[in-house]
C-alpha cells in the first residue's frame, strides 16, 4: 500500500506521463535539459582512456564521436523497446565510467582491437544476467554493489588527479603538477561547485558544462590549447564497424565481464527508481519483465557500442533526477535525445574540440564527478546493516582492491591471465567482495 501511495504521488507530479506525447517544443526543451546533464559524462571516458593510452588526436576525436553516436542508438533502443530488448522508459544510456580502469589495462595489453573484443565478448555476461535476474540478486547484494561502486570512484580519483597535474604527457616533459596546471584545474572545480550550489536550476543542471567552457577559455588565453594539432573539421564521421580491428584476450574479457556483472545490478536499481518516478509499479511480473528487458538492452547496447568502436554503455542515474525536475517522464522525449546524440556524433568538429581540451580542464571537472561516484557507493553501503560480517567483507574487499590499485607491481610474478584480470582494483576488490560475502558466515 505504501509503495502504491508513492507511485500515485510521483504520477500526480508529472506533467507528461510515460505514454504521453508532448508537443514538439516541450519535447525538444526537455531533451536539451537531459543532454546538458549527460553530455560531459558521455565524452569523458573516451577522453580519459585515449589520454592514458596516448592515442593521437584523430583517434581520440573519432572515439568521442562514436561514444555520442552509440549512446544515441542505445537510448533509442531503451526507450522504444524492440521486442524483449529495452525497458520502455525514459532511460538514457551513455558511456560508462565503471569500465575505465579495466579498459585501460586491456589497452595496454593489446591496444584498441583488444579493448573492442573485450567490450563485445564481456557484454554477453550482462545479457545472460538479464535472463536469470532473480538469482543473481542473491549473489550481488547491495553491500557488494556499494563496495564495487566505491572502488570505482576511488580508482578513478587517481585518474582525475593525474589529469589535474597535466596528464601523462606532462609527466614526460616535467611540467606535471605545475602551478599553471593545478590553477586551471582548481578554477574549473571551484566554478562547478559555485554553479552547483546555485538556487537557479538551469545553472545547477549545466554546472559541469559551464565549468569546462570557462576552463577551456582560460586555458586558451594561457596558451595551453594547441590549435595547430586540429585536423580538417569538415565532412561527417561515418561509423565504420571494426575500424581498429578486433582481438579477443581472455583475461581482458574476464576483467570486463566482472564489471558487467556489477553494472547489471546498478541498471536494476536505476530502472526501479525510474519506474517509481514515472508512477509505475516496482514489483510484480510486469516490472520484472521491464527490468529484465532494460538490463538485456544494457548488455546488447554495449555489444553494439563495441561494434561501432566505442566503449560499454550503461543507464545514467542522473536522468532520473531530471525527470523529477522537469515533470516529464514521456519515453518519446528519449527519441529526441537519441536523435541529438546521433547528430552530434556525426560531426567531427565535436570530437576535435573536446580532444584538444587540456588535461587540467578535464581533471578539474572529473575529480568532483569521480568523488561523487565514490560517495554514492558509500551511501549504498551505509544503507545496509553494519554487522561483523559486513565489516569483514568491506575490510577484505577494500584491502585487496586498493592494494592492487596502489601497488600494481604486486602482480608482477603472477601468470599473465591473472595479471590481466586483476590489474584493476575494481575487479580485484569486486571478486573479493562477492566471494567474501558468499563464504563468510558469522553467528551473531
Amino acid at each position: 500500500m505504501q509503495e502504491q501511495n508513492k507511485q500515485s504521488a510521483f504520477a500526480a507530479d508529472l506533467i507528461y506521463g510515460l505514454e504521453d506525447k508532448p508537443p514538439f517544443k516541450d519535447a525538444l526543451f526537455a531533451a536539451i535539459q537531459h543532454l546538458l546533464a549527460i553530455f560531459v559524462a558521455i565524452i569523458t571516458p573516451p577522453l580519459i582512456i585515449a589520454g592514458a593510452l596516448d592515442f593521437d588526436l584523430e583517434t581520440t576525436s573519432f572515439l568521442v564521436s562514436m561514444s555520442l553516436f552509440a549512446s544515441g542508438i542505445a537510448t533509442f533502443i531503451q526507450c522504444k523497446r524492440l521486442g524483449p530488448i529495452g525497458c520502455g522508459l525514459l532511460c538514457i544510456q551513455g558511456t560508462s565510467f565503471s569500465f575505465i580502469s579495466p579498459i585501460i589495462a586491456a589497452g595496454m595489453t593489446g591496444g584498441l582491437s583488444t579493448i573492442i573484443g573485450a567490450v563485445m565478448a564481456g557484454s554477453v555476461v550482462e545479457m545472460a544476467i538479464s535472463r536469470c535476474l532473480r538469482y543473481t540478486r542473491r549473489i550481488i547484494t547491495p553491500l557488494v554493489s556499494g563496495i564495487v561502486v566505491t572502488l570505482i570512484g576511488m580508482s578513478l580519483i587517481k585518474v582525475g588527479i593525474t589529469a589535474c597535474g597535466g596528464g601523462f604527457a606532462a609527466q614526460q616533459d616535467g611540467s606535471f603538477g605545475s602551478l599553471q596546471n593545478l590553477g586551471v584545474a582548481a578554477f574549473v572545480l571551484v566554478l562547478i561547485l559555485a554553479f552547483n550550489r546555485s538556487s537557479n536550476r538551469y545553472l545547477r543542471m549545466s554546472s559541469i558544462v559551464l565549468g569546462i567552457i570557462a576552463g577551456y577559455i582560460l586555458a586558451y588565453f594561457l596558451g595551453m590549447v594547441d590549435l595547430s594539432r586540429s585536423t580538417d573539421l569538415g565532412g561527417l564521421n561515418i561509423p565504420l564497424p571494426f575500424k581498429y580491428g578486433v582481438d579477443f584476450n581472455l583475461s581482458s574479457i574476464i576483467a570486463l565481464g566482472i564489471v558487467y556483472l556489477i553494472t547489471a545490478i546498478e541498471a536494476y536499481g536505476d530502472i526501479t527508481a525510474n519506474s517509481m518516478i514515472s508512477g509505475l509499479p516496482v514489483e510484480g511480473e510486469k516490472f520484472m519483465k521491464r527490468a529484465s528487458g532494460g538490463i538485456l538492452a544494457d548488455g546488447f547496447n554495449s555489444l553494439v557500442a563495441g561494434l561501432l568502436n566505442s566503449f560499454p554503455n550503461s543507464i545514467f542515474a542522473q536522468n532520473n533526477g531530471m525527470i523529477q525536475l522537469t515533470g516529464v517522464a514521456s519515453r518519446y522525449v528519449g527519441y529526441f535525445i537519441a536523435a541529438l546524440l546521433i547528430l552530434l556524433g556525426l560531426f567531427p568538429v565535436v570530437g576535435v574540440i573536446f580532444s584538444l581540451m587540456p588535461d587540467p580542464v578535464l581533471g578539474g571537472a572529473t575529480l568532483l564527478m569521480f568523488g561523487t561516484v565514490a560517495a554514492s557507493g558509500i551511501r549504498i553501503i551505509a544503507s545496509q546493516p553494519m554487522n561483523r560480517k559486513a565489516i569483514l567483507v568491506m575490510a577484505l574487499s577494500f584491502a585487496v582492491g586498493l592494494s592492487v590499485e596502489m601497488v600494481p607491481q604486486i602482480l608482477n610474478h603472477m601468470p599473465e591471465v591473472i595479471r590481466g584480470i586483476f590489474a584493476s582494483g575494481i575487479t580485484a576488490g569486486g571478486v573479493t567482495a562477492m566471494l567474501a560475502n558468499f563464504f563468510i558466515r558469522i553467528k551473531e
